[in-house]
């Protein structure tokens, strides 16, 4: 049974850096022949995408191309290495406009993001100054999101782990363009609470990350494999809440292996989310 035919609200789907090496359009095609229709764009394909031209035009495009293969972006994860509290930071602010660009143009909702911060933290700046940086920069991106229904969802990441942290520059920037991403296994690594992440974050989780590990290094393994991550309250708190966003694997540590055993894999996650989905 496919993925896509579940009556269920969370949608199951993969980061789109499991097929890394893949272009764009390989990618969509690989997904495609495993009934993968929903997916999370990776910043590498959004970094390639970017470099095509126009933003707005490239998007169309490839969300055409996608679309006819029955593929569809409703999470991206914007450029994955950048801070948005930078020295640089008027330049930042203008090349996560261009992705917002794109990945609106794409089809995509829900936008990950990186809190930032970790330059200032580095020269011992105060948690007020790095808070009063964050909040300069996501208002200029929440203006230019403006008319459209996209979401930044902000991460939790090493220096910025807790959920609180995460509600306090929501609270700071006050915009409904601003939501949470939750990764379980940042979480994990953080000794954090899953079922307290989720309780906290309410209505403003608009995006998840899944993957596990043991708990040390951010491993990015599959579920119900060697890791740690309490599944069933990740489950049992998105139930509650009532998510419907995409459940999205961020599984790039099961993605070292040649194609054939990448799209077995595949055909293995349908079975492990459907089981997560109908009975953790």
């Amino acid at each position: 049974m496919s993925l896509t035919k579940m009556e269920d609200p969370m949608i199951p789907g993969v980061w789109t850096q499991y097929f890394r090496s893949a272009s764009p359009e390989q990618m969509v095609e690989l997904f495609a022949s495993r009934q993968w229709f929903h997916l999370e764009l990776s910043s590498e394909h959004g970094e390639e995408l970017l470099g095509r031209g126009e933003p707005e035009k490239t998007g169309h495009d490839f969300a055409h191309y996608a679309q006819e293969r029955g593929v569809h972006f409703p999470q991206g994860h914007l450029w994955l290495t950048v801070d948005i509290c930078a020295e640089n930071q008027a330049e930042v602010i203008d090349d996560l406009k261009r992705w917002l660009d794109l990945f609106v143009a794409t089809g995509v909702k829900a936008g990950v993001l990186h809190p930032g911060g970790n330059q200032m933290r580095r020269q011992q700046q105060s948690p007020a100054a790095v808070l009063d940086s964050q909040t300069q920069a996501l208002g200029q991106l929440c203006t230019h999101l403006q008319g459209t229904d996209f979401t930044l969802c902000l991460e939790n990441v090493p220096g910025t782990p807790e959920v609180e942290q995460l509600l306090s520059i929501i609270r700071a920037v006050d915009s409904q363009r601003l939501g949470i991403c939750l990764d379980t296994g940042h979480l994990n690594m953080a000794g954090g609470d899953q079922g307290h992440f989720l309780r906290q974050a309410g209505d403003r989780l608009k995006a998840m990350h899944l993957a596990d590990n043991e708990g040390k290094t951010d491993q990015h393994m599959m579920p119900y494999g060697r890791g740690s991550v309490d599944w069933s309250a990740v489950m049992g708190g998105l139930k509650d809440l009532g998510y419907e966003g995409l459940l999205n694997l961020e599984i790039p540590g099961e993605s070292k292996a040649p194609e054939p055993v990448l799209l077995a894999k595949l055909d293995y996650l349908q079975v492990l989310m459907r089981y997560l989905v109908e009975d953790a």
